[in-house]
């Protein structure tokens, strides 16, 4: 596959499993967790799906498009590290579907972070909870689901948290 390819694979496959993440936690309550802004599209294209549901948007630094930048009571900013410990503090293990695009072009970095973020991002997660990355994750308790129709192998991932 070539770049480009492999680029819209991802696109095609993110979209579907978000899509099927909204479907999956339609009757949950809780919020929703974006895990990296980047330029949005993965927040406006939640941000069209999710009505009823809070969504939080953890990001460093914002430098996404106009038209895709989460307001001032959505955003989290500062380390992930730091910020989830601070919202599950806030809010408990109450999330019902989060995102996480979070890796760049170097596949051993994105390995490596996805590992050290995986037990955090499992201690927010509601029981039925749905997580969609970006790379594998490293849970202990969350179950890898069979990707929707319209995903490629590979390029994205979903999870559930066990009820």
């Amino acid at each position: 596959m070539t770049r480009l390819d492999l680029f819209i694979a991802r696109m095609v496959s993110q979209r579907a499993c978000i899509d099927h993440a909204v479907a999956l936690t339609a009757d949950m309550q809780g919020p929703v967790f974006e895990l990296g802004l980047g330029n949005g599209r993965t927040f406006d294209h939640i941000r069209a799906k999710v009505k009823k549901r809070d969504i939080y948007v953890f990001e460093r630094a914002v430098a996404s498009n106009p038209a895709s930048t989460p307001t001032e009571d959505q955003l989290v900013l500062g380390d992930v590290f730091e910020t989830l410990p601070m919202m599950l503090a806030k809010h408990g293990p109450v999330v019902s579907f989060a995102h996480a695009d979070l890796g760049g072009h170097n596949l051993e970095k994105n390995d490596e972070f996805a590992r050290a973020i995986s037990p955090a991002i499992e201690t927010v997660m509601a029981p039925g909870g749905i997580m969609v990355a970006s790379d594998a994750m490293y849970f202990d308790r969350l179950v890898e689901l069979p990707l929707p129709e319209g995903a490629v192998e590979g390029r994205t991932f979903i999870y559930q948290c066990p009820l």
